[in-house]
């Protein structure tokens, strides 16, 4: 399974971006999906993640109210819809797949992942 991430760029605080992540088979269509991020210098975080169904979906309290995962089983894709956004969330965005149908919190709870795509906030 190949994930690709897309959507990345530079925006101001305040704005919005959507971050796309395509998967190229339909095995991801079974599985937890999650967004991670890492910062310069940081290690890398948890974001966000959901059931394979869509009825659970989690946050870090850094994103909450701001951040909204989705995903589109047809199209096998998943997407992070991020808001409001600050300067701090400046950082490289990875998506992942999980290794079961049940969203986690930790990178150890997925074992495939994309490349990641840099978003930039400026103040």
């Amino acid at each position: 399974v190949q994930l690709q991430a897309s959507g990345g760029g530079l925006v101001q605080a305040g704005d919005s971006l959507r971050l796309s992540c395509a998967a190229s088979r339909r095995t991801t269509s079974n599985n937890a999906m999650g967004w991670f991020r890492q910062a310069p210098g940081k290690e890398r975080e948890f974001v966000s993640a959901m059931d394979w169904r869509g009825d659970n979906k989690f946050y870090s309290d850094s994103v909450k109210g701001r951040f909204t995962i989705s995903r589109d089983i047809a199209k096998n894709t998943v997407y992070l819809q991020m808001n409001n956004l600050k300067p701090e969330d400046t950082a490289v965005y990875y998506c992942a797949a999980g290794r079961g149908s049940r969203a986690g919190s930790q990178s150890a709870d997925h074992n495939y992942w994309g490349q990641g795509t840099l978003v930039t906030v400026s103040s």
